[in-house]
């Protein structure tokens, strides 16, 4: 965890992204103001990692389910099963064909994939649970709330709904605000709108409907300000905000949290609301510091030494971790006050905290949020504070009261 000049910025890129030295960049309070004033008068976590090593797509499943294993690959077009998979889908895939998710293959429970499904490709789904199946079994409402989610053309007579929605970066860049990998329940039949429907009524988002749970990121303002949030939310800003390098910028993503944590703080919910801000993967701003295996696997040509030390969990190959360190803030009126947390917590943690607050249970099929570290120490909810932060777009305090 501590050559990553050595080995990562060696004749990969040219020009601006040449210097060896690019990949000890990093970010302050000076540009991220935002999540400093945050971090001051909330939590924080230095002991947050991913769930295991890898790219957005395994971080985004481990969020949601713990588990990036038990995947097919079917064919983009045609919808037929690849058996064997391609190693650069799935690793470590039995005689049926199912295997663990390893990069960012796009969601088949998604017009969106794969140019609308007319671009041949490998993509991938599984018929495992996640934390939406759980969630819906005990009756608590719950959303996806992703930026670019609403089509340009909609579906219609069972044609594939298309999203062609884009927006500018502050460098002057622009890209699609859709990426269809970012949406982990799209990999889930279960918990997928392929064809990106709209809810029936905003008094219906997080209930099961036409929309059955995923919605674009304008609905989540909509839905708050009607007074009809539900219990659980998942927010994911469109492209241009998201913070990934190469396309956002995160003064971009800082806009999108501090627009959003405003709207939240200035309604009735913000009462007992938490809000934590995680990363799917380290998009290459590279930390030093290791976890310590929790699980391991032995792959020729993907795992290192280093993980064939550790047993694979339930023998599922693929899955080493935990991988790099990641950013972690919680922001509630229940949050410890300019708090760091050491305590070790990964992003399935999030999962285990949703499954124990709404008593839904586990996922199974050696998930992750069964070793996951809790977030509780991020919290004391023996005492509600009155606080309210009120940022500008520049991540500059606007407006504080209470304690």
């Amino acid at each position: 965890m501590d050559q990553f000049v050595q080995q990562v910025s060696r004749d990969t890129c040219t020009g601006m992204f040449g210097a060896p030295g690019l990949t000890m960049g990093y970010f302050d309070g000076n540009t991220v103001t935002g999540l400093w004033n945050y971090a001051q008068r909330f939590a924080m976590s230095d002991s947050f990692f991913s769930t295991v090593f890898g790219p957005s797509t395994p971080g985004a499943l481990n969020l949601v389910s713990g588990n990036t294993h038990g995947f097919v690959e079917l064919d983009s077009v045609t919808g037929a099963q690849s058996n064997p998979p391609s190693t650069a889908t799935l690793s470590g895939a039995d005689a049926t064909g199912v295997g663990t998710v390893n990069n960012d293959p796009q969601p088949y429970y998604d017009d969106c994939s794969a140019g609308n499904h007319t671009v041949p490709a490998k993509l991938v789904t599984s018929k495992g649970r996640n934390i939406g199946d759980l969630l819906n079994a005990k009756g608590v409402t719950w959303g996806w709330f992703q930026g670019g989610f609403a089509p340009t053309v909609p579906s219609v007579a069972g044609s594939y709904a298309q999203c062609g929605a884009t927006h500018q970066n502050i460098g002057g860049g622009s890209s699609l605000d859709y990426i269809p990998h970012h949406n982990p329940f799209s990999y889930y039949q279960s918990t997928a709108n392929p064809h990106h429907l709209p809810p029936m009524s905003i008094a219906a988002v997080g209930k099961t409907d036409q929309a059955n749970h995923n919605y674009d990121l304008s609905v989540f303002g909509q839905a708050l300000e009607a007074g009809s949030l539900p219990s659980v939310s998942f927010l994911k800003a469109s492209a241009y905000q998201d913070g990934h390098a190469g396309y956002s910028d995160p003064i971009d993503e800082q806009h999108f949290l501090v627009s959003q944590i405003n709207a939240i703080q200035k309604s009735k919910y913000w009462k007992d609301t938490a809000i934590v801000v995680a990363y799917d993967d380290s998009d290459g701003w590279y930390d030093h510091r290791a976890a310590g295996l929790k699980a391991g696997s032995a792959l020729p040509g993907l795992d290192s030494p280093m993980c064939a030390a550790v047993a694979a969990p339930a023998g599922q190959p693929g899955r080493c971790g935990p991988g790099p360190r990641l950013p972690l803030l919680v922001i509630s009126p229940y949050a410890r006050a300019n708090h760091v947390d050491h305590h070790a917590t990964e992003q399935a943690s999030v999962l285990r905290f949703i499954e124990d607050n709404w008593g839904v249970g586990r996922i199974g099929d050696a998930s992750a949020d069964e070793r996951a570290g809790s977030l509780k120490h991020l919290f004391d909810f023996k005492h509600r504070r009155t606080i309210k932060l009120l940022l500008k777009d520049t991540g500059a305090v606007k407006r504080l009261t209470g304690k």
